[in-house]
């Protein structure tokens, strides 16, 4: 797949009325051997796409549920190109647009473009790189743009409206819209930060925008659904991944919540 899936993704649930929502799962959870069969289990339930979490020892921007996922699947044995063989598989087994999560620190290792030909050769329609700033988002993008992969960018609450304007122009796959400051984590209280930067994002681009980052219920997602094309939720369902005797069935019952939610 390529940056069109998202691309046409984005266009159809305008178009539809309606907010996608791409859901994170850390590759490797809940355990090596299920991993695709989650992946499956939130595909029918409606999940529009999906954020294949690469393990990485050292993710900053991620809260303490994301970290012990991460830590765990590195124990179980999860390796980069273990990451991209399960990239591959949720793409065979799902057919949904799927991005690769992953820190800066091995794309540059590796490479941008050997980094980008191997997501998309796994299939991916994109990637989300959690640490990279736009001042360093250069080579990235056009590695991304060599394999016909899409880049995503972030934008802050904090983030200027110069800036933001300078994100748009990088003509990202999407958006990622920071909607509560810190880490990523689940939230009792939701702010008025995300509406008013999806606010300031609308006056100044159409590039599509998805939020995520502190939201993990469906209300609080029900809340920005009119003022974004995507929601992502990460840590509510990792956690369930982590914790629950019963994790493919809770994570499809929470995934199924939230769809019916952004689908109203």
């Amino acid at each position: 797949m390529s940056r069109r899936g998202l691309d046409d993704l984005f266009t159809r649930v305008r178009a539809e009325g309606r907010t996608a929502f791409l859901p994170f799962m850390t590759a490797g959870l809940p355990s090596p051997d299920r991993t695709v069969e989650c992946f499956e289990a939130m595909a029918d339930a409606g999940a529009d796409a999906f954020e294949v979490g690469i393990p990485y020892s050292d993710p900053m921007m991620d809260g303490p549920t994301i970290q012990v996922a991460s830590a765990r699947a590195i124990e179980q044995g999860m390796t980069l190109k273990g990451g991209f063989d399960v990239l591959r598989r949720v793409v065979d087994a799902t057919g949904k647009p799927s991005l690769a999560m992953s820190y800066a620190n091995p794309v540059f290792r590796l490479g941008p473009d050997e980094f980008a030909r191997r997501a998309a050769d796994a299939g991916a329609a994109g990637l989300i790189i959690a640490d990279l700033p736009l001042e360093e988002a250069a080579p990235v993008a056009e590695a991304c743009d060599r394999s016909g992969i899409g880049l995503v960018l972030f934008a802050a609450p904090t983030t200027q409206d110069e800036r933001l304007e300078r994100i748009a122009e990088r003509a990202p796959v999407f958006i990622y819209g920071v909607a509560e400051l810190g880490v990523t984590g689940e939230r009792d209280e939701q702010s008025d930060h995300p509406r008013t930067l999806a606010a300031r994002i609308r006056a100044i681009t159409r590039v599509p925008l998805v939020m995520g980052v502190g939201i993990s219920t469906p209300a609080q997602a029900a809340a920005l659904a009119p003022d974004v094309d995507g929601i992502i939720v990460g840590s509510a369902l990792v956690r369930r991944a982590l914790q629950s005797p019963r994790p493919i069935t809770d994570i499809a019952e929470a995934t199924r919540r939230l769809v019916d939610v952004l689908s109203d």
